[in-house]
């Protein structure tokens, strides 16, 4: 699949789903339904066997190799099902020409089935390479087995020599951060916390050469195994950024596939997400984390941020062709450790944002499209809908951006003809108005409000400009009268 200027890519799951064991199923019952809709590119999440179960979100990763096929952690399917419902999930978006992105989590593993005996060391949890105690022996958990899956599709048994460290010594019953005696936190990872190498478990040592070797024969499995088609990338501002570039260079050379891939490196910082693809020859696309917290921020700002710099020091105006933009995600809904949500007033149009413009790969959240009962999200579906119709039909020809106003911004575009063609204006105060221009073939036209159609027309003049009007903290996407009849 080469990607397009049209692709839309949506995260299809939340933290919060049922932990019922049917998601998968879901997936496979909706697959036409997204694709009629227009999306292109679906994340699925973790689909391995995680610690808690069937409880496991995904990301307290056990065993890489059970995709709900074993009984483990008190559960044959993960929270989201079995082996071979995911497998006919994947099949299904395929015959519905979908491009599926693999959750890859290999920072860290968690939930072991014994324990081992580590000297170790207690290093500061605000500072990785403070040591702050002497060697002591630890009782770490640090032995996957996996007896009951028997060497099937893997006979690689993970132990303390995998590891960098843990946080907790069974012996004590002491939760710190504890660096084994002769190891190093890994290289290449962000300097948060003096080296920011140890996030959550036990900490994978990415300085093993058999670590790496069975890493990248893990992928080659998933490839063959499952069908996907590239990948989602977790935590990697806590891996040697050495390593991913390596692990997708092997896998592209292998199949001769481009293999899209985003990662998330989570910092608001745009330089560190520069500087990441910068040492990896920008060998994959990263979530823009900074467009994010900038939504984040201008929802909450009570109108004291300056709109024109919406796009200000992101990773989508910087690096567009390594950018996939998001409004929110499953660590950024209420309730999550990064909680940073865009508040409902602002939503429709940091969707505007990233829907109704060409650079990046624009990601839907599921927790947005279906709505989260639990904290009282709304479905924003039939609006996520249309913008990805208009993307699709109204946004060819030239684009003109009007950021002249701290508090009043938009685009518009001229369109592929007369029919088609687009204005979007917001703001985050008292309403307004803003002259636009929409190109010269639109003159006389008459454009509508397509979010609110018993708003009067707008008529652009012979130059093709017109008098737009937005309501105060709203938004107005307008078009051709002739068009936006078509879709009431």
């Amino acid at each position: 699949m080469t990607m397009t200027k049209k692709d839309v890519m949506i995260q299809y799951f939340q933290w919060y789903l049922p932990d019922d064991g049917n998601h998968w199923n879901r997936v496979k019952e909706n697959a036409k339904a997204l694709a009629d809709a227009g999306f292109t590119m679906i994340w699925l999440p973790p689909a391995y066997k995680g610690s808690s179960g069937i409880h496991d979100v995904g990301y307290g990763v056990y065993d890489m190799y059970d995709l709900g096929e074993f009984d483990q952690k008190g559960t044959i399917k993960t929270k989201y099902g079995s082996k071979d419902e995911y497998l006919a999930a994947i099949d299904a978006l395929h015959q519905n020409g979908f491009y599926v992105l693999a959750d890859m989590v290999f920072n860290h593993k968690m939930g072991a089935d014994g324990i081992e005996n580590v000297m170790a060391e207690k290093v500061n949890a605000t500072n990785r390479d403070q040591i702050i105690s002497d060697p002591t022996m630890i009782e770490a958990w640090t032995r996957f087995d996996y007896n009951a899956r028997n060497n099937k599709y893997s006979d690689f048994k993970w132990n303390a020599s995998c590891f960098d460290g843990v946080d907790f010594d069974d012996r004590k019953d002491d939760h710190a951060i504890y660096q084994f005696e002769g190891r190093k936190w890994d290289d290449g990872v962000d300097d948060e916390n003096g080296n920011y190498d140890y996030l959550m478990g036990a900490d994978v040592d990415f300085g093993n050469q058999s670590v790496i070797d069975e890493y990248h024969r893990y992928g080659k499995w998933v490839k063959d195994f499952t069908h996907v088609d590239g990948f989602r990338l977790d935590a990697l501002k806590h891996i040697d950024n050495s390593f991913f570039k390596g692990w997708l260079d092997d896998l592209r050379s292998s199949y001769g596939e481009t293999i899209f891939t985003v990662g998330e490196y989570w910092s608001s910082d745009l330089n560190d997400l520069l500087n990441y693809l910068y040492k990896n020859a920008h060998c994959m696309s990263l979530f823009d984390v900074p467009l994010h917290y900038r939504f984040s921020q201008i929802s909450t700002a009570n109108g004291l941020m300056d709109m024109a710099d919406i796009f200000a020091d992101t990773l989508v105006a910087k690096r567009p062709g390594n950018a996939v933009t998001f409004v929110e995600n499953h660590d950024t809904q209420a309730g999550q450790a990064l909680q940073s949500v865009v508040g409902d007033w602002f939503k429709p149009m940091a969707y505007a944002c990233i829907l109704l413009r060409h650079e990046g790969i624009p990601c839907v959240f599921y927790g947005d499209y279906y709505g989260i009962e639990q904290y009282n999200v709304p479905s924003y579906k039939e609006l996520i809908d249309l913008m990805i119709k208009l993307r699709n039909d109204c946004m060819d020809g030239y684009r003109y951006n009007y950021f002249d106003s701290d508090r009043m911004i938009g685009w518009s575009y001229e369109g592929s003809d007369r029919n088609h063609g687009m204005v979007v204006l917001f703001t985050d105060e008292t309403g307004g108005h803003k002259i636009m221009y929409c190109g010269v073939s639109h003159a006389y036209q008459e454009y509508m409000d397509i979010l609110h159609p018993d708003k009067p027309h707008v008529k652009l003049d012979i130059a093709g400009n017109g008098e737009f009007v937005v309501d105060g903290g709203s938004m107005a996407i307008y078009v051709p009268v002739e068009y936006g009849s078509t879709i009431q």
